[in-house]
């Protein structure tokens, strides 16, 4: 199941094979065909996900617009980190652009891991918090783009009327 190559993924770089096969148990591949759905937001945040192959999309709705596109991960991005800290439903959802695989865990085995092995566990982690604090720094600078697109419409039309 678990492919050789797990060291080209940064949630994995650190980890040597004893530590990869202590993960190997709760780990899942999982498989998705373009355009499907892997979870909605507001969904019961089960499952936390590490892209191997393919292209994922990640979707916000705020309550009053459109979905917005806040993150593409692409192998051995993460998403679905709801799960990871212990949220109960996913903030946003997620849609794979191409057939798509991934190995899944599910967020209440993270402590499992933690407990059982701690190092590994730390190591995890650590990558996990890098991970997400990347895409927050990513959706924090597409965030300002659209507000800068929005302001310079406005702008433009009013020089219009």
């Amino acid at each position: 199941m678990f492919n050789q190559d797990y060291s080209r993924f940064p949630i994995f770089m650190g980890l040597d094979s004893s530590q990869i096969s202590q993960l190997l148990p709760y780990m899942v591949e999982c498989r998705f065909t373009r355009d499907s759905v892997i979870f909605e937001q507001g969904a019961s945040a089960e499952y936390l996900y590490i892209l191997l192959a393919g292209e994922v999309i990640v979707q916000y709705k705020p309550y009053d617009g459109p979905s917005l596109i806040v993150a593409h991960v692409e192998p051995g991005g993460v998403f679905g980190w709801s799960a990871a800290l212990g949220r109960e439903v996913y903030t946003s959802g997620t849609i794979a652009v191409v057939d798509s695989l991934a190995y899944r865990i599910r967020g209440s085995n993270l402590s499992v891991i933690c407990r059982e092995h701690p190092e590994t566990g730390r190591i995890l982690l650590e990558r996990l918090a890098s991970s997400i604090a990347e895409r927050l720094r990513s959706t924090h600078t597409q965030i300002l783009e659209i507000l800068s697109q929005g302001r310079d419409a406005e702008r433009r039309s009013g020089l219009n009327e």
